[in-house]
């Protein structure tokens, strides 16, 4: 029997870099929200212990996948012998800053968590979560989330009913070397939780983006005739926010044929959010 789910992107409301770890580590604060574009994860139990990735991702060998890599770390906890096969359905560009691996592999922990009857909690599975990168947590916090230190620190918080328009340059955006820029501002300011609100704040890699990535440049100029735009993680994926589904579709409609993206609808709540005990 194959169980399927989706696996939301997210976008970065804003993203600044507020210092700089000992370890190097960057320490950020940035609003995580949820859409409604999706991987979609195709899961199939097994009971000989294996995890097996069906169909290739290019690039990305099976060992370095972190649905793979989910799954396995999640055994630890299940019964002796279970195994999964997974297999994915990719909408979500990669290199773009919309979360799609990290999402993937939050889904896996998820949906394995009921149904291998792991039945950890949502805490737990957060820390399960940031041994594969600190974009993974949020997904299993499944919330719309004010996020501190380096993503991993999570409290929720309200954001207003909106419909985005989401452009995907045909580039990807790779986020070390981001990080790494000379030029990357790391002492913004830190933000009061309680002093957020949709369209407070910037994204601080942009500027660093925009310099080297020509294309994220002319899909943020193309998009800012409309509203407010910006870039969501370390890119290279652009977006504003409308306050109807018919708003977001009139900008979308006249996009240029030479470009890419689409409508979605933010999110409250990760369409999983009940596969795990608080």
């Amino acid at each position: 029997m194959i169980h399927t789910y989706p696996a939301p992107a997210k976008l970065n409301l804003f993203l600044h870099v507020v210092g700089r770890r000992d370890d190097g580590y960057h320490l950020l604060q940035s609003v995580f929200r949820l859409i409604d574009r999706a991987d979609t994860v195709h899961l199939t139990l097994r009971d000989d212990g294996r995890v097996v990735r069906e169909g290739e991702l290019p690039g990305v060998p099976e060992d370095h996948d972190l649905t793979v890599r989910a799954a396995r770390l999640l055994q630890a906890h299940a019964p002796h012998g279970a195994g999964v096969s997974i297999r994915l359905d990719k909408v979500l560009p990669m290199g773009g800053g919309l979360g799609g691996g990290s999402s993937d592999a939050a889904t896996v922990l998820l949906a394995l968590n009921r149904l291998w009857q792991v039945n950890l909690s949502r805490a737990a599975l957060q820390q399960l979560a940031l041994q594969l990168g600190a974009d993974v947590p949020v997904f299993i916090f499944g919330q719309t989330a004010f996020a501190e230190g380096v993503g991993e620190i999570l409290r929720p918080v309200s954001a207003p009913p909106a419909w985005y328009v989401v452009l995907t340059p045909p580039v990807q955006v790779p986020t070390a070397a981001i990080f790494a820029a000379p030029e990357l501002t790391r002492n913004s300011p830190p933000l009061k939780i309680a002093r957020f609100s949709a369209g407070m704040g910037c994204n601080d890699l942009q500027p660093v983006v925009v310099s080297r990535y020509p294309e994220v440049a002319r899909h943020l100029e193309w998009l800012a005739q409309f509203g407010e735009a910006r870039m969501t993680g370390s890119g290279a994926c652009v977006f504003a926010s409308f306050a109807t589904e018919e708003a977001a579709h009139e900008v979308l409609r006249c996009l240029p044929e030479a470009m890419q993206g689409f409508v979605a609808q933010g999110l409250d709540r990760h369409p999983l959010f009940d596969c795990c005990a608080e």
